[in-house]
């Protein structure tokens, strides 16, 4: 790191006490908190100071407009939504208090929109259209071992008629053949027809594979002794004839175990303009922390999940078409943890880096690779370090998306592991036999760090902490820019605010950067203080935005097709170094995989500027970009808004 012990040294006196701005809102007038009360407030804004360092500032939304925000997304508006549903508070889930907030960085306004479902650890991305796809969300919270009264589980239905499906309503009863128990299922179930096998040389008929339905059920009366110990065949009430021969149920231990969170089916876009959701077709699946992600055909595949009924969703994946509303499923089976880091490569295949968010076994889809999803083939990625921490690692493409190289941060162990790797992780997927080499290493071993590109081709890494969920106090308050082109980390002032679990960050069109969210588990050292949701936004102007000027961008087409050009007009194109197209983030839980920088081919003549998009739709997704023009000095324009058809 550059001059890193004088830096240390700068800051240690640099962070400043709180000063109070008014600015008017469309709600009234709200206020900017910078600072803390307890620093040096004319230390930190020295403009020596920030031009080395940049500057973190503290945005407080009054009372009635704050919300736990668990997702959030750059809108091609230049607002920001804010996404909350029911912010991780069964309060709110049980009152039906689902929350969404748009926000106007440049005005300081913001606003409340109405939230049709509980959109809590749901899917998101950016379409092509400019609206944003939102997947998934909460059905029930989790219930811990100790507060669960009634025994129940996992009960798979099995249909042995080959001539038609089956529904079982929801209030089903199932006895068990040999515990004598009777359990009720908390949902309908449609259970498909039995498939007939024929053996391929002869055609002779083989058997029967019965259809498979999985659902909830519980035990009619609480208490222990209601709990089952080993696996059992159950029969279904109210079943008479060919229906009760041909139907039963399968469970294994039905216990007062701990019962996870449970997913939901509904879908929606969210129309920037109008500023509302616009529900579409649900999915197959219920998904609760799903991944969205977009293909080389423009349509939107889901992954993973828990469902309905808790469960990890079995590798079923599927795919939303933004012309017909309709999801379908993939011809293969794959499975993945939760929020897995999937991203689309310039052949048309998915990147999987092995980070994720946080549910689902250690030993399945944990391991980096290549993925076709047409074919179902999967190719590891070798030499992964600190293989085993890649839950709540973060994963960004590195400027230019060109280069194909990725970036795995941090992470922990698989649940709420103490673990947490300082490690960062470099894949050029390019190279002929691609592999992970370790590029410079975090300070401290880092859960949830922020990732962040910037116009200039520098990534912000802040925030995170030591533990799970920010346990024991252990938030990490530092931040590196990392220059891909030197591979090395740059210290740089440190945030005010500690960011861990549920939070996120996003770029925002003025070359600014905001964070979000924050979930502690607990509130001191010793784990005794229960903690509190972090409601405020922070902003941070980076380095380049405290520079003598910017270059100016402004007219051109508002939209250009791959492989054509548009020209722009700037009093500095002669000083233009680099044009960069961003895609606009849809972050949660360390995971966003939209966010990516193309570097543009570009031409100055006089004060006009012509840029050429690239021809690859896989590199080039369809959809709205932020387009930077960025100086000698490597200061950035406020972007532009582009639409690439």
């Amino acid at each position: 790191m550059k001059d890193r012990a004088g830096r240390r040294r700068a800051r240690r006196f640099a962070i400043g006490t709180a000063v109070v701005v008014a600015l008017a809102g469309m709600n009234g007038p709200w206020l900017y908190r910078f600072g803390t009360e307890k620093y040096h407030q004319y230390k930190i804004n020295k403009p020596e100071y920030k031009a080395a360092n940049g500057k973190w500032e503290i945005i407080e939304f009054p009372e009635k407009y704050r919300q736990n925000t668990i997702h959030a997304a750059l809108l091609r508006t230049g607002k920001v939504l804010l996404v909350a549903g029911s912010g991780n508070n069964q309060d709110n889930f049980d009152a039906k208090q689902f929350d969404t907030r748009i926000w106007d960085p440049v005005k300081g306004t913001i606003k409340k929109v109405p939230t049709p479902s509980d959109l809590f650890c749901t899917g998101h991305t950016q379409l092509a259209n400019g609206n944003l796809l939102i997947a998934g969300g909460t059905k029930r919270y989790e219930k811990l071992k100790g507060d669960v009264t009634k025994a129940g589980g996992l009960m798979i239905v099995h249909n042995e008629n080959p001539d038609k499906p089956i529904t079982l309503p929801a209030g089903t009863k199932f006895t068990g053949k040999a515990n004598g128990k009777t359990f009720i299922s908390k949902d309908p179930v449609l259970v498909p027809r039995a498939e007939k096998v024929f053996d391929k040389a002869t055609g002779k008929f083989l058997r029967n594979d019965p259809g498979l339905g999985r659902i909830y059920v519980e035990a009619q009366k609480s208490g222990a002794k209601y709990e089952t110990g080993t696996q059992d065949n159950y029969t279904v009430q109210g079943l008479s004839g060919d229906d009760a021969r041909n139907t039963y149920g399968i469970a294994q231990k039905l216990a007062l175990d701990k019962k996870d969170f449970q997913g939901i089916r509904d879908a929606f876009e969210f129309d920037p303009v109008a500023e509302k959701y616009i529900k579409v077709d649900p999915m197959h699946e219920a998904r609760w922390y799903p991944t969205l992600t977009t293909l080389s055909d423009g349509k939107i595949l889901s992954v993973s999940g828990l469902d309905d009924i808790g469960q990890l969703v079995p590798g079923k994946n599927e795919i939303y078409d933004p012309e017909t509303k309709k999801w379908t499923y993939t011809d293969k089976v794959r499975q993945f943890p939760t929020y897995p880091a999937l991203f689309l490569m310039q052949n048309g295949k998915i990147f999987y880096s092995g980070a994720n968010a946080g549910y689902g076994p250690d030993d399945v889809g944990r391991d980096p690779g290549i993925w076709d999803v047409e074919t179902n083939k999967f190719t590891k990625v070798p030499g992964m370090s600190d293989a085993n921490m890649l839950e709540t690692a973060n994963t960004v493409l590195l400027p230019p998306a060109q280069d194909e190289k990725y970036m795995v941060i941090g992470g922990g162990g698989v649940g709420e592991s103490k673990l947490a790797s300082e490690k960062t992780r470099i894949a050029d997927l390019k190279a002929d036999d691609p592999k992970f080499v370790d590029g410079p290493s975090l300070e401290k071993g880092t859960r949830y760090p922020q990732a962040s590109i910037l116009p200039d081709d520098s990534v912000l890494v802040s925030g995170g902490s030591e533990d799970y969920r920010g346990r024991s106090d252990s938030n990490i308050l530092q931040a590196r820019l990392y220059h891909p082109e030197t591979n090395e980390f740059e210290q740089v002032a440190d945030p005010l605010v500690g960011r861990n679990y549920h939070s996120g960050s996003i770029l925002l069109p003025d070359g600014r950067l905001m964070f979000f969210g924050s979930d502690s588990l607990y509130g001191d050292k010793a784990n005794t203080k229960p903690g509190k949701f972090e409601q405020r936004i922070e902003i941070y102007t980076p380095p380049y935005l405290y520079r003598d000027s910017r270059p100016d961008l402004s007219g051109g087409p508002q939209t250009i097709e791959r492989g054509e050009s548009g020209t722009f007009t700037s009093r500095a194109a002669s000083t233009i170094k680099k044009v960069r197209l961003i895609r606009p983030s849809a972050s949660t839980h360390v995971t966003d995989v939209d966010q990516r920088s193309i570097a543009l081919d570009f031409k100055a003549d006089g004060d006009k500027l012509t840029v050429t998009v690239p021809e690859s739709k896989n590199l080039v997704q369809s959809g709205w970009y932020m387009m930077f023009v960025t100086d000698g000095e490597g200061t950035p324009s406020k972007a532009q808004w582009v639409h690439v058809p």
